[in-house]
């Protein structure tokens, strides 16, 4: 795997490029707690289909780094936004097809939504992911209160230690519990696992697990994308969005359709846990194609 590097916007960020240089642009992004490995199986499908394709890996994963130390090490979904658009910017990518699921779908539902002429289409695992933060402290039901206890544990001093004694042992019990269908061995957790090991993981996911819940403050860098994603605004592109009916954390966001006011789909993956891409990347691929199709 070819990791390059480039600067965009607070960070050098290390991606993985797909398919030839002047190839349909399709820019795919992992979320929490994987990396650019979800789409090792389905971004060559794209690439042989004439895509250019750029996986990042996301801020706090990998070989991505902080340009500065006096950066806040941020978890927001406006710094993931903003990191899209920066990506796409250093990369000279004046639009792209988009996507991506958990925090890589919440970068692309962000950048499609506040810059809609910047995407041809999106595919979003879980739909509409972008945080109504003002409605945070609205309880759910109880089973889906009971799925969420790692963000609770995120929020606790206790949490911050658990996951930087053994990181491993969290994310590895969220994998199993999130795809109970999905069989991967050692090897397929340790060659994502590494990601884990960058010195900015922990500080980004307990900041973006609290500032979700309005626990703390967000980068002010990026206030003013917080304030127009407080209006929850509409996904106006060519949208297809999926879930997979054996998430153990989602998998249930049919009722997300009114967000998207464009041209819209909604999958389901059978048998699929909340990794959609690495566990069905065939499905994701042709759902990335058809899209290009809407768009």
């Amino acid at each position: 795997m070819n990791i390059q590097t480039v600067t965009a916007g607070v960070l050098e960020i290390a991606y993985v490029e797909y398919g030839p240089a002047d190839g349909w642009p399709c820019i795919m992004v992992h979320g929490f707690p994987y990396d650019v490995h979800a789409y090792a199986e389905c971004a060559p499908t794209l690439a042989d289909a004439g895509g250019r394709v750029i996986v990042p890996y996301m801020r706090g994963y990998g070989p991505t780094r902080f340009l500065s130390n006096d950066t806040p090490r941020s978890g927001e979904q406006a710094a993931f936004g903003a990191d899209f658009i920066a990506l796409m910017d250093a990369l000279g990518i004046e639009k792209a097809i988009v996507g991506g699921y958990d925090w890589g779908g919440r970068a692309a539902c962000v950048a499609t939504a506040l810059w809609p002429e910047r995407v041809t289409a999106l595919v979003s695992g879980n739909s509409y992911n972008i945080q109504n933060i003002a409605r945070s402290l609205e309880p759910a039901p109880a089973a889906k209160e009971a799925a969420y206890w790692y963000q609770y544990y995120f929020h606790s001093e206790r949490g911050r230690r658990g996951l930087t004694k053994d990181r491993r042992d969290v994310t590895r019990t969220l994998w199993r519990m999130w795809s109970p269908t999905w069989e991967f061995d050692d090897a397929t957790f340790e060659q994502t696992a590494e990601a884990f090991d960058n010195p900015d993981f922990v500080d980004v996911v307990i900041h973006s697990y609290r500032h979700r819940y309005g626990l703390v403050p967000g980068d002010p860098a990026v206030a003013h994308i917080e304030t127009r994603l407080t209006a929850q605004p509409p996904i106006t592109v060519p949208t297809i969005t999926i879930d997979g009916n054996a998430d153990g954390v989602g998998g249930d966001t049919a009722h997300h359709a009114k967000r998207f006011i464009g041209p819209h789909e909604h999958r389901i993956f059978e048998e699929a846990g909340h990794n959609l891409p690495q566990e069905r990347p065939e499905a994701w691929a042709q759902a990335v194609l058809d899209a290009r199709q809407m768009g």
